[in-house]
Formats: C-alpha cells, sequence, structure tokens
C-alpha cells in the first residue's frame, strides 16, 4: 500500500488554531494536497463543485451554519463512499451512534495526537483503497 502522501484532504474545522494544527499534522505525515473550509456551508460548496479533488474529508462535528453531522448526511446522499473522518469533543454513544447510522467512516475525539490521526487515516486508506 502507498503512503498517506498521496491522499487529497479536506479539512473543516471552524477554528483557525484547530485546522492550522490539523494541516501542520497532515503535513508532517508528507501529504501536500490539503484543502481547508472554515464551515459546513463552505464544506458543501466545495465538495459540489471539486468532489473528484478529494480523498478524505476530516471535518469537525461543531461547526457554524451547517453541522458536521448534516454535511456527512448531505454529503452520503450524492456520494456514499467518500471516506468522512469526524472529529468531535463528543463521545457519548448516542453522538457516536448518530455518526455511524449516518454513515460516518471513522470518528476520532478531540484532543488527539498525529499518531492517532495517522492511524485513523491508515486504516481508511486501506479499507477505501485509495492513495
Amino acid at each position: 500500500m502507498a503512503g498517506l502522501e498521496k491522499l487529497r484532504i479536506l479539512v473543516v474545522e471552524d477554528q483557525i488554531d484547530m485546522r492550522n494544527i490539523i494541516r501542520n499534522m497532515l503535513s508532517e505525515m508528507g501529504m501536500t494536497q490539503i484543502f481547508e473550509a472554515s464551515d459546513g456551508r463552505e464544506a458543501l460548496t466545495f465538495t459540489d463543485m471539486a468532489q473528484d479533488m478529494v480523498d478524505v474529508i476530516i471535518c469537525d462535528w461543531n461547526l457554524p451554519k451547517v453541522s458536521g453531522l448534516d454535511v456527512l448526511k448531505q454529503l452520503r446522499s450524492v456520494n456514499p463512499n467518500l471516506p468522512f473522518l469526524m472529529l468531535t469533543g463528543r463521545g457519548d454513544l448516542q453522538s457516536v451512534t448518530e455518526a455511524r447510522a449516518s454513515g460516518v467512516t471513522a470518528y476520532i475525539r478531540k484532543p488527539f495526537s498525529p499518531a492517532q490521526l495517522e492511524v485513523k487515516l491508515r486504516v481508511i486508506q486501506q479499507r477505501a483503497g485509495i492513495g
């Protein structure tokens, strides 16, 4: 299996500091094609126009305008197979169950380490056969 460096990632996070941290983590893993959206509506617009440019979406749950869960639901209606990694501080069973029922590929709780993110991305890459 190829490394992660070929993955094209869309990071959807409203907090600029967190978005920068994630981008830096991805860059450290060798990824260069990193796109960003600051809210759910921006993410949906981007995926609408450039869906073929993204291999994986990393999306925060709590976003302004359109929540991460709603981004996931809307995306699944047009692209059921695009890998979607949900970021959240939520750990309650109801939230996890709702995300799974909506078609989330993987789930990671904040705060997380670069190693945790890398493991999730490698699992997603392997399952989806991408990269």
